[in-house]
């Protein structure tokens, strides 16, 4: 039997009403915000914060994001959004995210990363001290 992964990063929010659509459920667009938000307090918990990160002279761009719904989550529910560590390639990362209400599954979310040199916006292999950071967490 395997150990329960363990997340980067839990961020909790409260659904707002400007995020709900016509039907009363969270607009779906919203739901990569929320992992957008997870991910930015994953690199503060991993290098300090995004400038920190930034200062080993890489950054990374969403490449794929794939969404899977589950239950609607409504205005002013009490979410929580989850990252978990999937793969390190090359020149790229992947991240599992889950967006609970409560023991509910929300939503997951899975989305690949390629690490991009700033300067010329084309994808590199991210920097040593970076790549030891992540594959860390994967145990490599």
């Amino acid at each position: 039997m395997t150990a329960p992964r363990r997340p980067i990063a839990e961020m909790p929010l409260r659904v707002r009403y400007h995020e709900c659509d016509g039907q009363g459920i969270v607009f779906n667009a919203h739901y990569l915000a929320y992992v957008d938000m997870c991910s930015f307090e994953a690199e503060k918990a991993l290098f300090g914060s995004h400038d920190e990160f930034l200062a080993h002279g890489t950054d990374v761009v969403v490449a794929e994001a794939n969404l899977k719904f589950r239950a609607p989550a409504r205005y002013d529910d009490e979410l929580v959004v989850s990252q978990y560590p999937n793969h390190l390639g090359t020149t790229s990362l992947i991240f599992d995210f889950e967006i609970r209400r409560g023991e509910t599954l929300v939503a997951a979310a899975t989305l690949r990363y390629v690490f991009i040199d700033p300067a010329s916006l084309r994808p590199t292999p991210p920097p040593d001290a970076v790549r030891k950071v992540y594959a860390a967490l994967l145990g490599d």
